[in-house]
């Protein structure tokens, strides 16, 4: 079988990118090894896929070269999905901070990508595995898959990273890379809750379930949002973005209240409710059972008056820099995103191409292009999958 393309994975960045090429005229096929195309846009978002970030910019990735992404982000913008998901009336909502979410379901994005490709000739074969991938001597790629063999001029690679391996994610995207002589960067789990141990984990354990509004700060990086305290550690938005910037050994802080001058509100309790105790002053602030917490294990409650000059702006700085010490994460079983990935050294910024082995495409999660949490990745997935759609 003759095609123009082949993309390997029929996520978000593959299919976005074979109904670009398919508008060309270009004869493409999709494999995905799946029994279904779009599994992680389906999950999304609580199964109502946060499709875009209207704030997105280069400044919301993490990369080797921060610069790579800029090229596909411009050309491709969250303005063109949405008109996308307008012509075919999908309903959606700005939830917060930029995110755009269905009102309905991820079903719809889903079917949306499927009816372009239709539309384009786009020919998608599911439960469709690679099992050898070799240049051809005139040029192109000879694949041999479960379906047959078949030859292709571009070949895309579109297959992801290791995030939730129960969903079908594998390193196979990597190992093409590799055979066809591109470095992979070292990989890791991103935007993934935080595991804690021993007497870490003993403070906070029985609290499953409470959520704080924190900023969580790990060198440069700092998210405020919610943090939810988890069985096994800590997870929710906040933490999460913070998780893909921590590494073991790196310092890790919670400012408790990063909307007030903790300092200046403590005082002032003081003076205006001076016989009330410090955990009842601080579940004005906190859910109650979490700053009961706070007073069993790292502050003496008693009523304001008796807190020393000292002692209230001592507990306003343990307050506003409360150090949590990460035993780990949860790893690919949870994480939202992979970081690391292929090379982008080896890419061109601009087509997504193998700047080495010409008509080989790298797209999406595969790449070391890492969004934040709030429909980041899914703008990477469309922005590179268009950018190499344009020109396989």
């Amino acid at each position: 079988m003759e095609h123009d393309v082949v993309i390997i994975g029929g996520g978000a960045a593959g299919l976005m990118c074979a109904l670009t090429a398919g508008r060309r005229g270009r004869r493409v096929r999709v494999l995905e090894h799946a029994n279904r195309c779009g599994k992680k846009i389906l999950m999304s978002g609580g199964g109502r896929c946060n499709f875009t970030n209207t704030g997105t910019t280069p400044a919301n990735f993490l990369s080797a070269n921060p610069h790579f992404c800029k090229s596909a982000l411009a050309r491709f913008r969250p303005e063109h999905f949405i008109a996308m998901v307008d012509a075919h009336g999908i309903a959606w909502h700005e939830k917060e901070l930029g995110q755009l979410f269905c009102d309905d379901s991820s079903k719809q994005v889903v079917a949306m990508l499927l009816a372009e490709c239709a539309e384009a000739g786009v020919l998608i074969e599911t439960s469709c595995s690679v099992e050898t991938i070799r240049a051809a001597p005139a040029g192109g790629f000879a694949l041999r898959t479960s379906g047959g063999a078949m030859a292709t001029e571009s070949l895309v690679i579109a297959t992801g990273g290791l995030s939730i391996p129960k969903m079908g994610a594998t390193g196979f995207g990597y190992d093409i890379a590799r055979q066809f002589g591109h470095a992979v960067l070292p990989t890791r789990a991103g935007l993934v809750p935080l595991t804690l141990s021993g007497k870490h984990q003993e403070h906070y354990a029985d609290l499953a379930g409470v959520s704080v509004h924190v900023s969580a700060r790990c060198g440069k990086a700092r998210f405020d949002n919610a943090m939810l305290v988890t069985h096994r550690g800590l997870s929710g938005p906040a933490i999460l973005q913070v998780s893909s910037y921590w590494e073991p050994g790196k310092e890790l802080l919670l400012d408790l209240l990063p909307e007030h001058d903790i300092e200046a509100w403590l005082l002032e309790r003081q003076r205006e409710q001076p016989a009330a105790e410090l955990r009842t002053v601080l579940a004005d602030v906190f859910p109650k059972r979490f700053a009961q917490r706070l007073c069993e294990v790292w502050f003496t409650s008693k009523p304001m008056r008796q807190y020393s000059h000292g002692e209230l702006p001592a507990i306003a700085r343990q307050l506003a820099h409360w150090p949590i010490v990460a035993s780990g994460t949860e790893g690919y079983r949870t994480a939202e995103v992979t970081l690391g990935g292929v090379d982008t050294g080896g890419v061109s910024s601009s087509r997504m191409e193998s700047t080495t082995v010409p008509g080989l495409f790298f797209i999406g999660e595969v790449l070391d292009v890492t969004g934040w949490l709030g429909g980041y990745n899914f703008q990477w997935a469309w922005a590179s999958g268009h950018a190499a759609g344009a020109v396989a």
